[in-house]
């Protein structure tokens, strides 16, 4: 049984298989111009939702990367700061040492005054460098303050105790900068758990003790306490020599200090032996005056730009004679181990700033082979196959132009090219 099509039938039929092929070609040149195999979300969902994550987490990455570059540029000048500061100190270190020659005139000293000034100056030159962008870079949260002013003795912090961060990583944020306090007036003076003084009268009195540092003995019997130790000087007559001796008291608890059997007994005084109490060891030596004292006190935290100006006016006082060169070397002794302490401390700072930087170095690393992750993903999920899509492309063209030829063709058939 035969069927017979209408010419409708075969027009439409054709039309529609023509523009469904025509379609498809389309489809596929557009994939070709644009590189992408999904050109609309309906093309694939899942593929089009999981390009968007990676697509964002590829711009949060990218963000990090110029914020780590913003930490590194930070971190940067502060290193740079930093570093001048430990040149100063260690030069205001060397003066120091040159100051404590008994060679030296009131003049001598009063040109190396003159220079520390300088370096002074310097310093506080360095504690108020600026960021580059309005700010300041030891001022902490308050960026625009100017972090130091000079003042008799030494300086006022403005700052505050902030530190800045940046988020350099997904779950990381680092510090881009380090408080002024923390940096010029964190370092503790003295020994860094007590710190020792002569009486100032001492020089009036004519004594030229000398009192060291000191250390921790046994750190388990400190006390934290203030103590004072009194010399008593009962002058040489005919056959008996002159006896020099001291008693320590307990100034917090103001009682004597049971550093002998019979604390009420005073204790002879040899130069250059060690006094031991309460987990502490100092000497003195030289030859204290009746009536001298020296002071031993809990450490504190002391500012270097105060330290410094303790240095500029122990040069300025009289310092000649036995009892002037003891009282100048008790306080070159106090400034020495505390810019020893200041230096310590800005180092320390120092090295905190390298270790944020190499952090930065390999959070960089990471983030390459992270953002390198994200385009090998969006490559797989959005990029088209060329190879492939050519050859789609020119079986399609091939496929549309016999499809066309042949509906030329059929719709060309008609009874009446027969009929003569």
């Amino acid at each position: 049984m035969s069927m017979r099509i209408s010419s409708k039938t075969i027009y439409d039929v054709g039309v529609g298989n023509l523009g469904t092929l025509q379609t498809a070609l389309a489809r596929t040149q557009q994939q070709l111009s644009t590189g992408r195999k999904n050109l609309t979300a309906a093309d694939d969902p899942i593929a089009t939702a999981r390009a968007l994550e990676v697509t964002q987490s590829q711009s949060i990455n990218t963000q990090l990367v110029t914020n780590r570059s913003n930490a590194k540029s930070a971190l940067s000048q502060e290193e740079v700061a930093l570093g001048s500061t430990t040149a100063l100190l260690q030069d205001i270190k060397t003066l120091t040492v040159n100051a404590g020659a008994g060679s030296l005139t009131q003049k001598d000293r009063e040109s190396l005054a003159v220079e520390l000034e300088g370096r002074l100056a310097d310093l506080f030159g360095v504690a108020n460098t600026s960021d580059g962008n309005g700010g300041y870079v030891f001022s902490g949260y308050k960026s625009t303050t100017l972090p130091f002013t000079a003042v008799t003795g030494g300086a006022v912090y403005q700052g505050d105790q902030g530190q800045r961060e940046l988020q350099v990583g997904s779950t990381r944020k680092v510090p881009t900068s380090d408080s002024g306090s923390d940096v010029f007036e964190a370092s503790k003076n003295g020994n860094g758990t007590f710190q020792t003084h002569p009486d100032p009268a001492n020089y009036t009195r004519g004594g030229t003790g000398i009192i060291a540092p000191g250390s921790v003995k046994d750190p388990t019997l400190l006390t934290g306490h203030q103590y004072q130790i009194n010399f008593a000087v009962v002058p040489a007559t005919p056959g008996i020599p002159k006896q020099t001796t001291y008693t320590v008291t307990d100034l917090t608890l103001n009682q004597p200090v049971p550093a002998a059997p019979n604390p009420a007994v005073p204790i002879p005084y040899e130069s250059g032996k060690s006094i031991t109490f309460d987990g502490i060891q100092f000497d003195i030596k030289g030859d204290p005056a009746d009536l001298d004292a020296f002071t031993v006190e809990p450490s504190t935290k002391q500012s270097v730009f105060t330290t410094v100006s303790d240095l500029i006016s122990a040069l300025r006082a009289p310092g000649d004679g036995g009892a002037g060169q003891a009282s100048l070397n008790n306080k070159l002794n106090q400034v020495h181990v505390n810019i020893d302490n200041s230096l310590d401390n800005v180092l320390s700072v120092r090295a905190s700033v390298g270790s944020r930087l190499k952090e930065l170095d390999y959070l960089d690393s990471a983030g390459d082979d992270l953002n390198l992750q994200y385009a090998t993903t969006l490559a797989d999920l959005q990029d088209l196959d060329y190879v492939k899509a050519i050859s789609q492309f020119t079986q399609q063209q091939t496929t549309l132009d016999a499809a066309q030829k042949s509906f030329k063709t059929l719709s060309g058939l008609s009874l009446f090219n027969y009929i003569s």
